[in-house]
């Protein structure tokens, strides 16, 4: 087994969680969020918090923009900044160095399911097969989406495997995988690049999930060869409840991925009116309806935080605070019945770490009503997020003792 590098100096509230935040050179981008100061926040792979810049600038399109500019501002032309047309491209390019994409290849819009739906379709078009594989306990809507999708079309099959074994489920009649980076419950990485390699030597496309990703972490589709990923905007890109999502299509497959959703905004020239579909350069043509101006300018102010961000030092914090974390919780796994379910390899972690406990949902409710907020999941996990920007490791600190009172009670209560 894995194990963690000693961290035999670490206490929940010694020097050495201070000298660790001492030593961050992320630790400045803290002040760049708005987040309550009596509570630790280990929620934002459900949902990012807020940048403090955003609301003057969703202030600033509902006065200035829809307020006084009206209907001009679809096309202010010059003024690129307020011009809403190209609001979808310009989110594109802040995402784009995020996931390893070229800007053309990547289109932000519509929510996560309505894309997977269109990267299903369009990498089942590629492959020219008639099997959807994914993990057996992948998200339930990329699930419930590649059903709806062969019930459509009536003859294609939806198969499941266990993760660690998709691999060997790969075969002639496999025309496209769906897959989770970071599995939502456990916080285990999938190798991309391995996978992905697996995949084309058995002629099969691959559509990557980076929900939990895109923001935690560098993700590099091009290198890896992705042919295909989704994504939110909510989460680790702190775009706000509701973001748009986004769509990457590798620049190899532009020419011929089908648009299968093929709406006015992924038109050449929307405005022309034309009766008959020509498809806007690059993966713009993957934009369906019209841009969801204020959500999409949520995003865009908000992908303004990673703009001075290392993201190589974004996951090197991203592991010392859920190793710091881990490293703390030992010692309540062995007095508690808690089990680690994140693995202990920095390679197969994602930017969580979760516990099975028998009553995780009382324990999750209690500890949110002290002001550690996490996430429950189904059955039994208690889940929580690490987002680089804005967690200290004296955060970390103040969890692990917000954990320990609220499971000492517990086990007070049933003595």
């Amino acid at each position: 087994m894995t194990r963690l590098p000693p961290l035999s100096d670490l206490s929940l509230s010694g020097p050495s969680l201070a000298a660790l935040d001492a030593r961050d050179p992320l630790a400045h981008k803290r002040a760049e969020f708005d987040l309550p100061a009596d509570v630790v926040y280990l929620d934002g792979n459900s949902l990012g918090a807020l940048p403090r810049h955003v609301p003057a600038r969703l202030a600033q399109v509902a006065t200035q923009e829809w307020g006084q500019h009206l209907i001009g501002s679809w096309t202010r032309g010059a003024q690129a900044a307020q011009d809403w047309m190209a609001l979808p491209d310009r989110v594109a390019a802040k995402l784009a160095p995020l996931i390893g994409a070229q800007p053309q290849e990547v289109a932000v819009g519509d929510s996560t399911s309505v894309n997977t739906f269109k990267a299903l379709a369009a990498a089942l078009r590629l492959s020219g097969r008639r099997v959807i594989l994914s993990d057996a306990d992948n998200f339930p809507t990329d699930l419930y989406v590649a059903q709806g999708l062969a019930r459509l079309l009536g003859d294609v099959e939806v198969r499941t495997a266990p993760a660690h074994a998709i691999t060997d489920q790969f075969g002639s009649d496999v025309g496209v995988v769906l897959l989770t980076e970071v599995d939502y419950r456990t916080g285990r990485r999938l190798d991309m690049r391995a996978v992905t390699a697996a995949a084309h030597a058995h002629g099969t496309v691959t559509v990557w999930d980076l929900a939990h990703s895109a923001g935690a972490f560098a993700v590099d589709l091009g290198g890896a060869g992705a042919d295909f990923a989704i994504g939110c905007g909510y989460k680790f890109l702190n775009g706000g409840p509701g973001a748009p999502a986004f769509l990457y299509v590798a620049g190899r497959h532009l020419d011929r991925a089908e648009v299968v959703l093929s709406g006015w905004m992924g038109h050449a020239d929307p405005f022309e009116m034309a009766r008959q579909y020509a498809p806007a350069p690059g993966a713009r043509r993957f934009v369906v309806g019209t841009p969801q101006v204020l959500s999409l300018s949520a995003l865009d102010a908000a992908l303004d935080v990673f703009g001075d961000v290392d993201l190589a030092a974004l996951r090197e914090k991203s592991l010392s605070l859920t190793d710091t974390f881990i490293r703390l919780m030992e010692p309540l796994t062995r007095q508690h019945p808690l089990q680690l379910v994140t693995p202990l390899a920095h390679a197969e972690r994602g930017s969580q770490v979760s516990y099975r406990h028998p009553d995780a949902r009382r324990v999750m409710a209690r500890l949110t009503g002290r002001g550690v907020i996490g996430d429950f999941r189904t059955p039994d996990i208690l889940r929580f997020g690490f987002t680089p920007l804005y967690l200290s490791h004296e955060d970390v600190g103040r969890a692990v003792a917000g954990i320990e009172a609220v499971l000492n009670e517990q086990t007070g209560e049933r003595a």
